[in-house]
């Protein structure tokens, strides 16, 4: 054994000399998921959907609508969009384009990966999806390499016989795009349609009156890092009669558009066949074209911009179900025509930017729309509709946090605000309520004052930049160059802003914030003057900073604009050391402050990398971390580095991670060294030993693209695109699995815990899930079937303040909880033994919780049955936002627990006299015509009736609903437990009149004990011996 671990570390020496990388415990490589099982992710929201471009209703199911986020799964709502659950968690996830119900049987629906609308952020899907139980469980269902499917078309009468529009791999030419066809059920599929290897098709509609009769589109689109191209050769229009076998492209018959075409839309009125209408872009004769024999001739018939402006993101195009005159069409607004397309009225749903429209055949009233804020429903034709803001789908660009407590998470997300949201409240969730939005625009980075988490700048698209003040309400525009460049290419800039441009404050100086276009600017004075601190420090290929949009339509918003620093961050160890990274794949480095600069590109790195983060090391002024992208290129391989002596050496550090799961975000533990996190295109991945090796750090996380991380008092904030904002709130548990490695039952250190209110309640389909109020408590085992287990709070004294065990026992105030193998996880409330309740109870106002335990240290003891006990000791610490100290808290811990005890003693005293009343009316049932005993009979009304009396006094029996107290007062418990709930509502003591009230309280309270005992004592005793002497059945009478 000696022999191996001198081998090993011979082997790890060798390693460390060759990479000249210094990694602390390498050796532990990876831990099996089992020991840190128990973690999750938890959703914050917020619930404000992010675009979708794939909805559907269902025919016959007026509430049942499905919709496809673009990078979040499949959604489904039964309750005609008040509320939306996911339903293809567990089987896939990320973009989707296209979804379909067959209209034979609504149990069976087909799925598209990959979104139609190729803006800067898109994402590729995961080919066809298909469920046959109306989506509770998904197969896959062929394409894999399709990429990116907007439409599906299913036979009417046959569900297994589906067509996929499939436009392919937009990065770079591929022959698997265009039409394919299956007709068994989606095992497998032939290719019916093909265009060219640039061109794959966008639109696909059957005839609803003839499923033999099938119309296409296809589209020549081409996304770089630096353009967007849209139409060229292969975009056209087709139609085949034969069940899609055969093609013939109806784009180039009498009255088309002629000359360059780009992106159509088309569609066919079920209320007449021949009738069909197409949108199309170009750019002399683009606009809505109508044929009335079924695509033979074409009538330009509207060519307003406001229906095909920005073609590429939008030509949808959809005809009324029952109407042959009323059709719609989609774009930044939606677009109504009821004499068959000349004009048009505009309308808005809640959210713009439409991407796709189910009308129901039945009722073309009910329809649902999909737009750049999720999904929503209307009953009457659009009049009203439902809200967006139940879908937790939000697309998120980057995230940061703030210094406040508790502490913000702030990010932007795309196609609406940025916003601001607490990591947890002390409410049950984390609603709309609690966040707001905060500077800058749908594209920005965010950096928040370090001393100051009012004072924030967020930027946006096009170089703008805002200082946004919320104690003031006050905004101000800080931008760099403000000379606004919208529709310019690059070329036409003094400085290259790109779309999601960095900003972020020095760790060293509160004062210095810094901002990057192709240069690096500082300003230590809010942004009054701005200082250029380097030269450009991109490749600045004129080449590739030209006008973006392709042939016909131009569209430039800073998304394409390129040769920009896209990632930049200064050392949080050393200051002055600077490191940039560009989108056209350079990294530099400063060691002065900006004064000098050095290219430490990573040799052997693939040229034209997007350099989507750097992370400075926490622990070593040379070490960074870089992670990058090239699958605007096509190449969809994760690329992550590292250096340990600035930039001058690289080592790549990917190992383990998929080969399409290309990396956004890389971050670093700054309490582990060694121990980093990623984010790809697909999910988490996490290391123990520096990137030498990586495995999935999953968990409950769905699949999503994630965007960025961030890493805030032990805790992991992951920003997703399509899934909102999720966060794991205790890595400690990462940071102890080296000792629970080797264990086979383990108990973790909780991690201190905040004396505040607050609940958590997972499931909410309207709400983020809020952190636990309590001691959270994770815990492994081995084997605990048929054991006891147990788990015990106790004071600094050794006291038992709470016990949970598998075996319960209420009267030794122990609970019952459950285990299981593995990993496990218990939250306590801070709270021991709560003052005694009685069945049916009605208080008004007041509370029997015990109180929270006061700050200080405390033990968690974990009891396996037949095994040596574990312990850790942890801290309860005050609120930071408390009012009153440590000992003034304590003042409140004593009086809560003085006041239950009063309340408790009166509660049990009142079960007594309950059961004393029941065996007394017993006994006068019994006896009530037995006249040698008539005197005892009396006896025991007269003692009944004392006891109701007692019972009376401490407790308002008549009050059966809750608001009957309104009718009949409230009693003595009811006023000291309301004592209770007034001094426990936040950390401050009592008052001088709340602790003058529960004394004249209490002194009542007791004046009734007293009657209590005194009956026990003396009159019960006397009873019971008036018994004995007539020798009858004995009165059992249970003490207090």
């Amino acid at each position: 054994m000696f022999m191996q671990r001198f081998q090993l570390l011979l082997s790890l020496l060798f390693t460390t000399l060759f990479f000249g990388i210094f990694t602390e415990n390498t050796h532990a490589q990876t831990y099996d998921e089992a020991l840190y099982g128990a973690l999750e992710y938890r959703l914050i929201g917020p619930f404000r959907g992010g675009r979708s471009a794939a909805v559907t209703g269902v025919p016959g199911k007026p509430n049942l609508y499905y919709f496809g986020s673009t990078g979040g799964g499949i959604w489904e709502t039964k309750d005609g969009g008040r509320s939306w659950k996911n339903i293809s968690d567990g089987f896939f996830g990320g973009s989707i384009g296209a979804i379909e119900v067959a209209k034979s049987d609504p149990n069976v629906i087909y799925v598209g990966g990959g979104e139609k609308t190729v803006r800067g952020n898109v994402s590729s899907g995961y080919g066809m999806w298909k469920s046959e139980d109306a989506g509770k469980t998904w197969t896959e269902a062929g394409l894999k390499d399709s990429r990116h499917v907007p439409r599906i078309a299913v036979h009417p009468t046959d569900y297994n016989t589906v067509y996929a529009a499939v436009m392919g791999n937009i990065y770079k030419p591929t022959q698997e795009r265009g039409v394919y066809k299956s007709t068994d059920g989606g095992k497998t599929w032939r290719k019916t349609l093909f265009a060219n290897e640039n061109a794959g098709a966008v639109d696909l509609i059957m005839d609803p009156n003839n499923p033999r009769v099938l119309y296409a589109s296809t589209w020549n689109v081409r996304r770089t890092p630096y353009s967007l191209s849209s139409g060229g050769d292969g975009s056209a229009l087709w139609k085949s009669t034969d069940s899609g076998e055969t093609w013939k492209e109806i784009s180039k018959n009498k009255g088309f558009a002629e000359g360059t075409l780009g992106i159509i839309g088309v569609t066919v009125s079920p209320a007449n066949s021949d009738r069909v209408w197409a949108i199309v872009e170009n750019k002399e004769e683009g606009g809505v074209y109508r044929s009335d024999d079924g695509g033979e001739t074409w009538n330009l018939i509207n060519s307003e911009r406001k229906l095909r402006q920005r073609a590429w993101y939008y030509t949808r195009i959809y005809a009324d179900t029952k109407d042959e005159d009323v059709m719609y069409v989609l774009n930044v607004r939606y677009h109504k025509s009821t004499d068959g397309g000349k004009t048009y009225e505009t309308y808005n749903a809640p959210h713009g930017d439409h991407h796709d429209l189910w009308i129901s055949p039945e009722d073309p009233d009910r329809m649902i729309i999909g737009d750049d804020g999720g999904a929503q429903v209307s009953y009457d034709g659009g009049e009203t509709w439902s809200t967006y803001h139940n879908q937790p789908t939000s697309q998120f660009y980057r995230v940061t946090t703030d210094n406040s407590f508790p502490y913000k998470i702030y990010a932007a997300q795309q196609d609406n605000s940025t916003v601001r949201i607490p990591h947890r409240t002390e409410g049950w969730s984390i609603s709309e309520d609690d966040w707001e939005s905060t500077a800058g625009g749908e594209s920005a980075h965010i950096a928040v004052d370090p001393e100051n988490p009012d004072i924030v700048y967020g930027g946006s698209y096009d170089g703008f930049l805002t200082r946004y003040n919320h104690d003031k309400n006050t905004v101000r525009s800080i931008s760099v160059w403000p000379d606004n460049p919208m529709g310019h290419g690059a070329e036409d800039m003094k400085y290259r802003f790109q779309w999601n441009f960095p900003i972020f404050f020095s760790p060293h100086n509160p004062d210095k914030l810094y901002t990057a276009s192709n240069h690096l600017h500082v300003t230590t004075n809010e942004g009054e003057s701005w200082e250029v601190i380097s030269p450009d420090l991109t490749r600045d290929d004129p080449e590739k900073q030209k006008s973006s949009g392709g042939p016909i339509t131009q569209d430039n918003t800073s998304v394409e604009y390129y040769c920009t620093i896209f990632a930049a961050a200064e050392s949080p160890i050393k200051e002055g050391v600077l490191w940039t990274g560009s989108d056209d794949g350079l990294v530099h480095v400063s060691q002065d402050g900006g004064k000098n600069w050095e290219n430490v590109t990573p040799k052997g790195m693939p040229e034209w990398m997007m350099i989507n983060s750097v992370e400075p090391s926490v622990f070593d002024a040379g070490t960074c971390y870089i992670a990058g992208t090239k699958y605007k290129t096509g190449d969809f391989a994760p690329y992550l580095y590292k250096t340990s002596d600035y930039g001058k050496t690289w080592k790549k550090i990917t190992n383990g991670i998929g080969s399409e799961h290309f990396t956004r975000v890389v971050r670093e533990d700054p309490k582990r060294k060694g121990l980093l996190y990623a984010g790809t295109e697909t999910g988490m991945y996490i290391s123990y030993d520096d990137g030498a090796n990586w495995k999935p750090f999953q968990l409950n996380l769905p699949i999503v693209p994630i965007t960025d991380l961030a890493l805030k008092d032990n805790n992991l904030i992951v920003a997703t695109q399509g899934r909102s904002l999720w966060i794991i709130d205790d890595l400690s548990v990462i940071h102890q699995l080296a000792a629970a490695n080797t264990k086979e039952n383990f108990l973790f250190k909780p991690k201190d815990t905040y004396r505040m209110g607050g609940a958590s309640r997972s499931g909410s389909l309207t709400s983020g899930t809020n952190h636990p109020s309590g001691v959270m408590t994770y815990f492994n085992l081995k084997n605990p079937d048929e054991k006891k287990i147990s788990l015990s709070y106790l004071n600094s004294r050794g006291d038992t303040i709470q016990k949970f065990s598998t075996k319960k026992n209420a009267e030794k105030n122990i609970k019952e909880f459950k285990v299981e193998q593995g990993a496990n996880y218990h939250t306590w409330n801070m709270r021991g033994k709560d003052a005694e309740r009685l069945d049916g109870m009605i208080l008004w106002w007041a509370s029997t919780d015990a109180p929270q335990a006061v700050p200080g240290q405390y033990k968690v003891v974990l009891e396996v049955e037949g095994e040596t006990p574990l312990m850790q000791n942890f801290n309860i610490v005050p609120d930071k936002n408390a009012e009153t100290d440590v000992a003034g808290m304590q003042k409140q811990f004593d009086f809560i627990t003085d006041v239950n005890k009063t309340v408790d003693k009166a509660h049990n005293s009142i079960k007594n006299i309950r059961k004393i009343n029941a065996q007394l009316a017993a006994f006068q049932k019994q006896y009530k015509d037995d006249e040698g005993v008539k005197e005892l009979v009396e006896k025991a009304k007269n003692l009944s009736e004392q006891f109701s009396e007692i019972e009376k006094a401490l407790y308002q029996t008549q009050n059966k609903s809750g608001q009957d107290p309104l009718n009949f007062p409230i009693r003595l418990t009811n006023k000291l437990a309301h004592l209770n709930s007034l001094v426990s509502m936040d950390d401050f003591p009592p008052t001088q009149q709340d602790i003058a009230v529960k004394n004249e309280l209490t002194q009542q309270v007791n004046a009734e004990l007293v009657k209590f005992d005194t009956l026990v004592s003396e009159e019960i005793k006397a009873f019971n011996d008036a018994f004995n002497n007539k020798q009858l059945n004995y009165l059992i009478v249970e003490d207090k």
